[in-house]
């Protein structure tokens, strides 16, 4: 809309941005054809359906037939890549096989650094919490199991295990970013997927995640469950190579968890790959 300065007489303007498509839907098609991981040539089906479910949506607004190529025109960037979006909710690739080397049998400790309030000292992980919802903020301390003088907690479901693996373990710690590489698929992305809890028995060495039980089914975490989980699988198959300990990955709901039980409580929690 504009308006003449000379004479205030106001009008307004339309203009086709482009070429004029034939089918209202190739405005959307050609912008999600674009995105690298949208292939046309095997999901043309699929895309038109798509975005004829969004060009229905405007023709049920009374559009003129010019105003629906000018919308679609305008807006065939962002309706794709809303689409698009919700196309990666549900999208999923199986591998027909993982290439699996191992370079070295180890890796030394990664550094664990926290920040904490100046002045405030580490708690004991045994001591019973009043405010669990500040627990991310406490350092804690005590540990004579553990390979960290100081440690903290995400939850205090996460303090109430470190009990029992302090009763239990040979050895246990909480890993820090990068220490095990593992990573998981998610929509497009591949985030790196760090345990909560790693630890050493007299035979096995386990990956513990402790996990709201109503987190559980969930599609994040049972990707994760299944990368660490098949990480295990490999991790095994190097140690009974060279006689070491098995690993395996224990996925733990968080209601399961009370300082009374013994670490050989959880083993039923396997995730086997």
């Amino acid at each position: 809309m504009g308006q003449e300065l000379r004479t205030n007489e106001q009008f307004t303007l339309s203009s086709e941005r482009g070429l004029r498509e034939k089918r209202f839907e190739d405005y959307i098609v050609k912008k999600l054809i674009d995105y690298d991981n949208i292939d046309y040539f095997t999901q043309a089906e699929l895309l038109y359906d798509l975005a004829g479910q969004a060009v229905a949506h405007y023709q049920g607004q009374n559009y003129s037939e010019n105003e629906l190529h000018e919308i679609l025109d305008t807006f065939g960037s962002e309706l794709a890549r809303l689409i698009r979006a919700e196309m990666m909710e549900h999208f999923w690739e199986e591998a027909t096989e993982y290439e699996v080397q191992v370079s070295r049998g180890f890796t030394e400790l990664k550094p664990c650094n926290y920040t904490a309030t100046a002045g405030q000292t580490a708690h004991h992980f045994r001591e019973t919490l009043t405010e669990t919802g500040r627990i991310k903020q406490m350092l804690f301390g005590g540990f004579s199991r553990c390979l960290y003088p100081l440690q903290k907690f995400d939850s205090d479901t996460e303090r109430r295990f470190s009990v029992i693996l302090e009763r239990d373990a040979l050895k246990w710690f909480k890993p820090a970013k990068g220490q095990f590489q593992i990573y998981y698929k998610l929509g497009t992305e591949q985030p790196e997927y760090i345990p909560d809890f790693v630890v050493e028995t007299d035979t096995t060495i386990y990956m513990v995640e402790t996990k709201a039980r109503t987190d559980v089914n969930t599609q994040e975490v049972q990707a994760k469950a299944s990368s660490a989980a098949r990480w295990c699988k490999h991790a095994s198959d190097y140690a009974a190579a060279i006689g070491t300990k098995t690993w395996k990955y224990l996925l733990v709901p968080h209601d399961e968890i009370t300082e009374s039980k013994r670490l050989n409580d959880f083993l039923r929690f396997e995730v086997k790959c």
